[in-house]
């Protein structure tokens, strides 16, 4: 047996004294009711049978009303006599009052020499039991008789000359506590039996039911050290709530592994992307030191160079920065936006960018809960791209604004440009993904533009995503809940932000 397994903190040592437990509180109420429920049984037969023996005797003494009390004493002991009293029979007495009494037990009702065995002090005491017998006490009653113990007991009252009668039964209760001392031992025996039975096989069943935590807690322990290929079985004998976990548990590992390596890709992009640069600022340096007297317009194109590049490491970091402020509380200032007055300012702003057909649909007369400087950069990072995929001076470049749902606003951004392969539409939303590989880097921008669209999409609770447009180029549409009521008398919101990027 391994010694983990007996850790009380564990889940199999925890299961078995758990189920343990329960057994015993189970033990416990099923012996009390039974216990009771055996004394009660028996005492109600206790009663049943000795109120019949008393009726009987007083049914033979009933036709001797008229007589004197001598002669009805003498009837009852005749009666009595003619049923002896064992442990295992009936007690039966007739008490006269200031005449005598007649039982089928006299010593019960006091001796004046003790019996064999016992002193004078016993004898005194087991008479002071005796008087207290002879006390009358009509109905059902329990009292300590001498040499019987507690003793159930039923009188009757019945007229006699001169006065009442009072003839009854009795019966020992030694035999109700022997019965309930039998359910005692055997509930004892057959607890302890079942008690250990349940141990032993709550034991093997802990482990059956912990094994795929022990074996989910060894897997989490390779992923703690850097590994992250297991992943857990789950058999069809497995319970459903194991095979949830196991299934959860390695959709885990999944989306970590994803994310690990998307990281891993991320940072050797980042990485690539600000080399460049670098590179190129430091060998310009390097043939600017090397030149002891350059002229003046090799200074200029070092500088012209050298800012250049400065700027796309600049806008590199700024576009890193703000997807890593993406994830934090905070990053959006919600407010109500005219819509209308928002988007005719922001294309006006952006037909003046770059030579192309800027076009732009109708917008719905609505208001739209929504951070107005992050969603000038979603839509200028989307006009940036198709800006950049479009020539000049007459390539298209259109925004659509319609509702799709009650509170549900749609930007579609379409071009005529080369357009999207099927395959790459999901994954131009990924960092540093371009479509056109040959496309020399310093061309376009970081490669974050369209990364940076999801990520004010999603924290704004919506989405994003592209498709081809009928004009044969690139269609995105930008998905926002938060349409509001018309605002009226509101002022324009004001556009800031950082140019596209793409």
């Amino acid at each position: 047996m391994r010694r983990s397994a007996l850790r009380t903190d564990s889940t199999r040592a925890r299961l078995t004294l758990w189920v343990a437990a329960v057994i015993l509180v189970c033990l416990a109420v099923t012996f009390f009711v039974v216990y009771k429920q055996t004394g009660a049984q028996l005492r109600s037969d206790v009663d049943r049978d000795v109120r019949a023996a008393a009726i009987d005797f007083g049914h033979a003494l009933a036709g001797r009303g008229d007589a004197s009390s001598s002669a009805v004493l003498a009837a009852a002991r005749s009666y009595a006599n003619a049923q002896p009293y064992s442990s295992a029979s009936t007690l039966l007495f007739a008490l006269i009052p200031r005449v005598g009494a007649a039982s089928n037990h006299p010593e019960t009702f006091g001796s004046a020499h003790p019996d064999d065995g016992e002193s004078a002090a016993h004898q005194t005491g087991e008479n002071v039991l005796a008087r207290q017998l002879l006390a009358p006490t009509p109905g059902y009653s329990t009292k300590v008789a001498p040499d019987v113990g507690n003793v159930r007991l039923y009188e009757i009252r019945m007229p006699v000359a001169g006065g009442s009668a009072f003839v009854g039964a009795g019966e020992a209760l030694s035999s109700v506590s022997r019965a309930q001392a039998g359910v005692a031992r055997s509930f004892a025996l057959a607890g302890a039996i079942t008690l250990a039975l349940a141990l032993v096989a709550s034991y093997l069943v802990g482990g059956r039911v912990s094994a795929p935590l022990r074996r989910l807690a060894g897997l989490a322990a390779r992923v703690d050290a850097g590994d992250l290929r297991p992943r857990m079985d789950a058999d069809r004998a497995s319970t459903s709530e194991v095979r949830v976990l196991a299934e959860a548990f390695n959709h885990m590992l999944d989306r970590l592994e994803g994310a690990f390596e998307a990281q891993r890709e991320f940072v050797a992009d980042a990485s690539h992307e600000l080399r460049t640069p670098l590179t190129v600022m430091r060998g310009q340096l390097e043939v600017l030191a090397a030149d002891p007297d350059p002229d003046r317009q090799e200074l200029v194109r070092v500088e012209r160079l050298l800012q250049a590049e400065i700027s796309r490491v600049a806008r590199l970091v700024e576009d890193l920065l703000l997807l890593a402020q993406s994830e934090r509380s905070g990053f959006l200032r919600i407010r109500t936006i005219d819509l209308q007055t928002f988007i005719q300012e922001l294309w006006h702003g952006l037909s003046l960018t770059a030579a192309r057909d800027f076009q732009l649909g109708g917008v719905p007369r609505v208001g739209l809960m929504a951070d107005p400087d992050r969603l000038a950069q979603a839509l200028r990072n989307l006009a940036g791209n198709a800006i950049e995929h479009t020539t000049e001076p007459d390539g298209l470049v259109r925004l659509e604004v319609a509702l799709t749902a009650p509170t549900t606003l749609r930007f579609s951004v379409i071009d005529d440009g080369p357009g999207i392969p099927p395959a790459e539409r999901a994954r131009v939303f990924e960092r540093f993904h371009r479509t056109d590989a040959s496309r020399n880097r310093s061309a376009g921008g970081t490669g974050l533009g369209l990364a940076i669209v999801q990520a004010i999409a999603e924290a704004h609770h919506g989405s994003v995503r592209a498709d081809a447009s009928r004009e044969g180029g690139a269609r995105f549409e930008l998905d926002l809940p938060g349409v509001t009521a018309a605002p009226t008398g509101m002022p324009s919101a004001q556009l800031t932000g950082s140019s596209p990027s793409v």
